[in-house]
């Protein structure tokens, strides 16, 4: 098999793979909604989802059966910053919507911010926080806050907004948990004040958790799949995938220092960022078989005497996956942006994609430039692999003498080609490594081009308007196959009939499987082909030229 047709398989193979996945995908079982309920209810000491305080003793009584948790509504917080719209709900102080205004959900829609976190719907996602202990009652995610105000506003010339949540237990302890947002962040601060008016010594653990349900994308074929689910970081272990399934499967109860929680989706993340010399327990549950709980709470307890007061310090993140922003985070927070395996290449193209960005300011021309780069860099394989396939395209008559020769006797025709290729000093597998060794490479760039959220909703020229979705005129894919038949004719045809045929099809089959990619990967598949060409082209008339 020559090279280029061992790529073609590959890619081929790749290709089918991601349609696979859509389609398991598509046809995944549909999840129920969960059944909200607009009443209050003062905070129960354990109530269904909230983390247990860690034991005094090693001994560990069986826990009860959790009771259903309805998803409750109080009075509604409005907060808009320049670069946020929130609403946190005073029946548990969650963070239930957070839309990213620098992030439209459409071009169509330059209005309407991308909601990242949202209480409605099959795809509900939002963040609780709270405080648990051993003693008496702590205003966890089931308890119902006062308000001060219903709508806070960073106002011109302010850097920091403050939006103060209060209660008071029976017992005399007062709490505020205050959401602290910040002028061009996405980070959050979450302080709970605890102020002891009592004559005993308080102990409280804080804990931080994303809840989480998750569907299946609609539209086969549109969607390429990328890793929805939750992931964690530590100082041990780096970074973990921790899939839904996972979560169902087997409830994470880990004790780590430091690290983080988060909940990722395709170029957005939410994360719960603790102090890195704090220790903690990372933890999963799965609430009435739908919605996904991943979390942290401390592990050493805030102590605050009586007459005193003190504060417990939590950060949450959510936002895009973008690089230069992910940089300034705790570390790990980059590897949100998931390469999977080939990271170690795809972050270093990544680097250079970003430079040549800088120099000329468009994501499309950017492409174009690293592809050439990449192209060059690989020449000398490259070269190598086309003069393989020029040599056995001059040979071409003498084998398809032999085959007419011996006819269907396969032993004495393999024979027979072993000796030409002997004769005429041809490696039939001379141009297959080098394209072995540059496979990576492609694929690193792939995952590069479909991760980035830098690439969401960036221009190209005239009708490429994003180039992280599909061409809306199909243009792009409609070269990439023009340029992929033009590839096959360059190359030595096949002996058998029915594998010309075969491979004269994959040009249209490859053409339908890319009218449904993002027109960037589009746009580097195309510009490698046709730099391809060139070089093949270039190369078979060098030897061609020559004389037998």
């Amino acid at each position: 098999m020559d090279s280029q047709r061992l790529f073609l398989f590959f890619a081929l193979a790749l290709v089918l793979m991601l349609i696979w996945q859509s389609w398991e995908m598509h046809n995944a079982p549909p999840i129920k909604a969960p059944t909200e309920s607009t009443q209050s209810a003062p905070a129960p000491e354990a109530p269904p989802g909230v983390p247990s305080a860690p034991a005094p003793r090693p001994t560990e009584a069986t826990p009860a059966p959790k009771a259903t948790e309805a998803l409750a509504r109080g009075t509604r917080i409005a907060v808009r910053t320049d670069v946020i719209d929130a609403v946190i709900d005073a029946q548990g102080g969650d963070m239930r919507v957070l839309k990213l205004r620098q992030y439209p959900v459409t071009l169509d829609k330059p209005q309407e911010a991308f909601p990242l976190l949202h209480d409605d719907g099959l795809e509900l996602f939002i963040a609780q926080s709270g405080l648990i202990g051993l003693e008496g009652q702590y205003p966890n995610h089931k308890t119902s806050y006062s308000a001060e105000s219903g709508q806070y506003a960073l106002a011109d010339g302010q850097n920091e907004l403050r939006v103060p949540l209060k209660w008071r237990d029976p017992g005399g302890m007062q709490y505020t948990k205050t959401y602290v947002f910040r002028r061009g962040s996405y980070v959050v601060d979450v302080e709970f004040a605890v102020k002891n008016e009592t004559r005993r010594e308080w102990a409280g653990y804080l804990y931080g958790q994303f809840q989480r349900m998750h569907s299946a994308s609609t539209g086969f074929l549109r969607v390429i799949p990328s890793y929805t689910g939750g992931a964690i970081y530590t100082t041990e272990n780096h970074y973990e995938k921790i899939s839904f399934d996972d979560m169902a499967k087997s409830p994470l109860k880990r004790p780590v220092k430091g690290g983080w929680v988060a909940m990722l989706q395709h170029y957005f993340v939410g994360s719960w960022l603790p102090a890195p010399d704090q220790r903690n327990e990372f933890y999963t549950d799965v609430l009435e078989g739908t919605r996904y709980v991943l979390g942290l709470k401390n592990q050493t307890p805030t102590k605050v005497a009586p007459g005193e007061s003190g504060t417990l310090h939590l950060s949450l993140y959510a936002g895009p996956k973008e690089q230069k922003i992910l940089k300034t985070l705790p570390e790990g927070m980059n590897l949100t942006v998931d390469y999977g395996f080939l990271t170690v290449i795809s972050a270093p193209l990544f680097w250079l994609l970003e430079q040549i960005h800088r120099l000329l300011g468009n994501w499309g021309w950017a492409i174009i430039v690293l592809t050439i780069l990449i192209k060059a860099a690989f020449y000398p394989l490259s070269a190598a692999s086309y003069k393989s396939m020029a040599n056995m395209r001059k040979m071409q008559p003498k084998m398809q003498a032999l085959k007419e020769r011996f006819g269907d006797d396969r032993q004495k025709l393999n024979q027979a080609m072993m000796e030409l290729y002997k004769t005429e000093k041809i490696n039939p597998l001379g141009g297959c490594l080098p394209i072995l060794i540059q496979i990576p490479v492609f694929l690193a760039l792939y995952w590069v081009l479909l991760e980035s959220v830098e690439m969401r909703q960036a221009p190209w020229v005239g009708w490429i308007k994003d180039l992280s979705a599909q061409d809306p005129y199909y243009i792009l894919p409609i070269i990439m196959g023009a340029s992929m038949f033009v590839q096959q004719k360059l190359n030595p045809q096949p002996l058998d009939p029915i594998q010309q045929k075969v491979f004269m099809v994959l040009p249209f089959v490859f053409t339908v499987f890319f009218l449904f990619f993002p027109a960037g990967l589009v746009l580097y598949w195309t510009v490698n082909n046709i730099l391809s060409i060139a070089q093949q082209w270039r190369i078979m008339r060098v030897v061609e030229g020559k004389k037998k």
